[in-house]
């Protein structure tokens, strides 16, 4: 089998995986879902799938698992005190800078 059409038949699994999976919900459920409990689990399941996938990644983004978890604490409390997307990001990515250059010139 070519390479090419190896790709292409990856590329068409793929489109029909993704498919099935938005189509199968569609079928299933025709009427309008009536539980608060399922209502609830749908609603919050992207927000914790996405998190799931970001946390890794933002503790293994710097060149220090301590200076990323400072940042991800100082974004956490400028999202408390709700302070702007922009801001919390700016203010997260100095928080991790700042810590970085500590670390590497004062305990090396």
């Amino acid at each position: 089998m070519s390479r090419e059409l190896h790709m292409f038949l990856l590329v068409v699994a793929m489109a029909g995986i993704t498919y099935l999976i938005r189509v199968i919900p569609m079928i299933l459920f025709k009427k309008k879902i009536k539980s608060n409990f399922i209502n609830s689990l749908l609603y919050y399941v992207p927000y914790a799938v996405l998190s799931a996938m970001t946390f890794p990644a933002i503790l293994y983004s710097s060149g220090n698992v301590i200076s990323a978890s400072i940042g991800t604490a100082v974004a956490m409390l400028c999202a408390f005190f709700k302070r702007s997307l922009v801001v919390t990001a700016l203010i997260a990515c100095a928080t991790v800078l700042i810590c970085e250059v500590f670390i590497t010139y004062v305990f090396i």
